[in-house]
């Protein structure tokens, strides 16, 4: 499996956030994590990222420990994390953010990362010499994303990205996210559109009060009674 967390305890001093979270991710699935606000969700996608540290359990990307590492190091690893904010750098043109995104990166794959980049996000290259700050919410969610491919990873998280954008712009990220995992690119997506996000992935958990209560196939979490009540607004 590309990415493992076994019986992850996490949380900020001392709060404790996760209790014994476990969850996998399959080498090219896109898998969801829902649940309400203050689950966990967040924390899950920090601690994984290296951002958040974990007081037990285990934290395994393609087999190797990444529990704890620095952030960077574990960029290196193949793993990039796409937070809620963006977190982009507004002053800067839209290919000078793509260009941060591959630090880790040869000067010769950046251009073909480049081009791969503004083959799914066109956008991004017509605006390419735009300052980030001046994009609107769409536009910015999809350089965050791009950024994040610019250093080629095998594993991909994202923070709700869907967060403020218009509908019409959620159906377009979430369909880019699916042309994503068809490269090749594992996805462990957190979501506040669940219909959404169950609608474009393999597998989902079900997070509350940071344990996992519900896991399985997509569509039948989608039918599952329990879920649409409390989640699709069924």
């Amino acid at each position: 499996m590309m990415l493992e967390l076994d019986d992850v305890h996490a949380g900020y001093r001392r709060l404790e956030i996760l209790h014994g979270l476990s969850l996998h991710v399959d080498q090219g699935e896109i898998v969801s994590l829902i649940g309400a606000n203050g689950a966990g969700k967040t924390t899950t996608l920090r601690a994984i990222a290296g951002l958040v540290p974990t007081s037990r359990g285990h934290i395994r990307l393609d087999g190797q420990d990444v529990q704890n590492r620095a952030p960077h190091r574990i960029v290196r690893s193949g793993l990039v994390h796409v937070a809620q904010d963006r977190a982009l750098f507004g002053h800067l043109q839209v290919v000078e953010n793509l260009e941060m995104g591959a630090y880790t990166q040869s000067r010769s794959t950046v251009r073909s990362s480049l081009e791969e980049v503004y083959e799914l996000f066109p956008i991004l290259q017509e605006r390419r010499l735009q300052r980030a700050d001046t994009m609107s919410g769409g536009q910015q969610q999809m350089l965050a994303i791009g950024r994040a491919l610019m250093a080629r990873p095998t594993c991909l998280t994202l923070d709700e990205p869907s967060v403020g954008l218009a509908p019409n712009l959620v159906a377009q990220v979430l369909e880019a996210i699916s042309r994503i995992r068809d490269t090749g690119v594992t996805v462990l997506i957190v979501e506040q559109n669940a219909s959404q996000a169950l609608a474009i992935s393999d597998r989902a958990y079900v997070i509350e009060s940071g344990s996992i209560v519900l896991e399985g196939k997509a569509s039948d979490l989608a039918d599952d009674p329990r879920v649409r009540e409390a989640y699709l607004g069924v």
